[in-house]
């Protein structure tokens, strides 16, 4: 029997998915980039000007400082390095005692006016978590724009250079994303530790490139890559698939069980995915959350329950994704 309909993911759990004990704090700090990706799910590019105000990025500062639950400050964006307020809550986690992680496009470094940042993330001990979709170039341009790989490989030598991925507190990861599919022939994310192996002979042996970690990311069906699937007459079909495959073994290890995702208006949201989708963080109470909500409480922990969609099953599909790559 062919399936023509999804099931409601929270029908799909045994019971309603809670949060845990509140100790990441993800903030994308807006859309503002100097690429246009094809699969990028904040949807973000060079024409996008929306970022962080300079209250809600003292709001954040606030936040940061107040609560010594937070563990970890992860930034992303667009390209966080591009907009309003990335150094100040840098600087301010890292006075806080947080690990701070940037999630860098990597060609950034490039553009005018941002040919510090390698040095200042080793400075600052920021974890960098890199995009590199392939380790061949082919497929990178394709996702990301001609002449990405070449720009990508220069940065990783640079970063490299300044101790990254050599240091044991200058960490450098990689993400891989798979490529947009055109065809129902879907695929899962490769085994994320096989998949490590091949990045790191492959880099070494063609540029020198040395690196922590590598991290397998599902492209889920949000922004431009919902936007491509819909498109190419794929998206219900690439849902049914995600959900053919949903493994009950990730739930536990869910990056939104234990992290908020705030975006660069101050709003809320349990996780980056329905940070785009416009599903906000509810309190028991049922109301939207801010970070100024949070501030006046006192207090992370005001969520129980975690708003789900059907793209969650990309996040819990084989292997399960997540900021971390694969969860089992």
């Amino acid at each position: 029997m062919i399936q023509t309909s999804v099931t409601p993911f929270k029908h799909k759990l045994n019971s309603p998915l809670t949060k845990q004990h509140i100790t990441v704090l993800q903030v994308n700090l807006g859309k503002r980039c100097n690429l246009a990706c094809t699969h990028c799910h904040v949807e973000a590019g060079p024409k996008r000007i929306e970022e962080l105000s300079p209250e809600i990025c003292e709001q954040l500062i606030e936040i940061i400082c107040a609560f010594p639950q937070i563990k970890i400050v992860d930034l992303t964006g667009g390209a966080p390095e591009m907009n309003y307020g990335f150094k100040y809550l840098v600087e301010a986690a890292k006075l806080a005692n947080k690990e701070v992680i940037v999630r860098s496009n990597l060609t950034i470094y490039f553009e005018d006016g941002f040919g510090d940042l390698p040095e200042y993330f080793a400075q600052h001990q920021v974890r960098v978590v890199a995009s590199l979709p392939c380790y061949l170039a082919d497929n990178v341009d394709k996702m990301r724009g001609a002449g990405v790989y070449d720009d990508s490989i220069k940065a990783l030598q640079w970063l490299n250079q300044v101790g990254y991925g050599k240091e044991q507190n200058l960490i450098l990861d990689l993400v891989y994303n798979p490529q947009l599919a055109f065809s129902e022939k879907f695929s899962l994310t490769p085994d994320q530790a096989k998949l490590e192996q091949d990045y790191k002979v492959f880099l070494q042996e063609h540029f020198g490139i040395v690196f922590n970690n590598l991290f397998t990311i599902t492209n889920l069906p949000v922004g431009r890559t919902k936007l491509h699937l819909e498109r190419k007459k794929l998206y219900a079909p690439y849902l049914q698939f995600l959900e053919s495959n949903f493994n009950p073994k990730t739930v536990e290890n869910l990056m939104c069980r234990d992290q908020l995702s705030v975006d660069y208006l101050g709003n809320v949201y349990d996780c980056d995915f329905n940070q785009m989708m416009n599903l906000p963080a509810k309190t028991r109470d049922g109301e939207n959350l801010t970070i100024a909500k949070l501030l006046a409480a006192g207090s992370l922990d005001l969520i129980d329950e975690i708003q789900t969609a059907a793209y969650c099953y990309g996040c819990t599909a084989g292997c399960g994704s997540s900021c971390g790559g694969a969860l089992v």
